[in-house]
């Protein structure tokens, strides 16, 4: 678990829908609003009896007073009766990742992604939920000069999965834009959310993991790649603060506005560990950017949010929720 409590406002929903619930971002966000006491539903169609993923990922969640999960697929299923009464939906179910939204997995990424967010948005609408938050990715922005992304940009999305976050963000905004719809949209834009229970192909579990397992490490290309590591307690904070502030609209990066290389973060790995991690260089992977790095101004001035915390104390908590919990949480490399 984190050793970091989210430093989050002080409103807080009454009763709230997340969807992906069982994933990495919509498990810490269902657990930090069943704290407040926000009464929660829970939705996702991995179902936590056969997905080892989905069910480590929930167990926080077991026995909390308030919390609801509904194993249900949003391609399919009913969806108007699980928003009945909702302050706010945060629509975080998707098909994440880059390298495998090329070539035939390409049709579950727009189904996922785009065709069954036309359908909670759609319900969102009959409803008149006040507001909906959904999960976008840095990944829109594409290729930058190295320099700070300003929800502003051009967005020149270089992957398939960028597409469809871009058109499931962009798609979530046309409803909204609409005057009959009492819905307001926010499409916050991640910036490489890190932490416990994040996906083990992402790169900050995989150096913890190659560190603390001495397996080797696979590096796609030269690690001089800049990413804007956020850590998953203020990724919830902004996403809480994008519910509840009034005046949030539009698109709104979660990122700090400064950037680590790859090459850092197996340094961090290894001064946590105290071991040295064999590296196993590979040919950059297609989609992937050299640098991502927000320009927080608008998170700042809108949600009242900024990062509290570092990558170092970050990945300190991620290293100790691996060797706490390695049934849980633990990966191959």
């Amino acid at each position: 678990m984190s050793q970091h409590l989210p430093h989050v406002t002080a409103a807080f929903p009454r009763r709230a829908v997340v969807t992906g619930a069982a994933g990495f971002i919509g498990s810490h966000l269902a657990h930090t609003l069943a704290q407040t006491g926000t009464v929660v539903i829970g939705v996702d169609r991995r179902n936590p009896a056969v997905d080892h993923t989905a069910a480590a990922n929930l167990v926080p969640l077991h026995g909390m007073p308030g919390y609801v999960h509904i194993n249900a697929d949003l391609l399919n299923c009913a969806i108007d009766p699980l928003l009945i009464d909702a302050d706010v939906v945060f629509h975080l179910a998707g098909i994440p990742g880059v390298r495998p939204s090329w070539g035939p997995q390409f049709g579950e990424y727009v189904a996922s992604n785009i065709l069954a967010t036309q359908r909670v948005m759609e319900a969102a609408t009959r409803i008149g939920v006040p507001r909906l938050v959904v999960a976008s990715s840095s990944s829109v922005y594409g290729p930058t000069s190295g320099g700070a992304s300003v929800e502003t940009d051009q967005p020149r999305p270089a992957s398939p999965y960028a597409v469809t976050k871009l058109a499931e963000e962009q798609l979530c905004l046309a409803h909204a834009a609409q005057a009959h719809c009492a819905t307001s949209v926010v499409a916050l834009r991640y910036f490489t959310v890190y932490g416990p229970r994040q996906r083990s192909d992402m790169f900050t579990h995989r150096a913890l993991q190659a560190a603390l397992t001495g397996r080797p490490l696979r590096l796609y290309g030269d690690g001089h790649q800049r990413r804007d590591f956020t850590y998953i307690d203020d990724a919830v904070s902004a996403t809480i603060a994008a519910a509840t502030t009034s005046n949030a609209r539009d698109v709104i990066n979660v990122g700090g506005g400064s950037s680590a290389s790859l090459l850092e973060v197996i340094g961090i790995a290894r001064s946590l560990v105290g071991r040295e991690i064999e590296v196993h260089q590979e040919n950059p992977r297609s989609g992937d950017v050299l640098t991502t790095r927000a320009n927080p101004g608008r998170a700042h001035e809108v949600l009242g949010w900024q990062p509290q915390v570092d990558l170092h104390s970050g990945m300190r908590s991620h290293m100790q929720a691996l060797t706490a919990e390695p049934a849980v949480y633990g990966r191959a490399a």
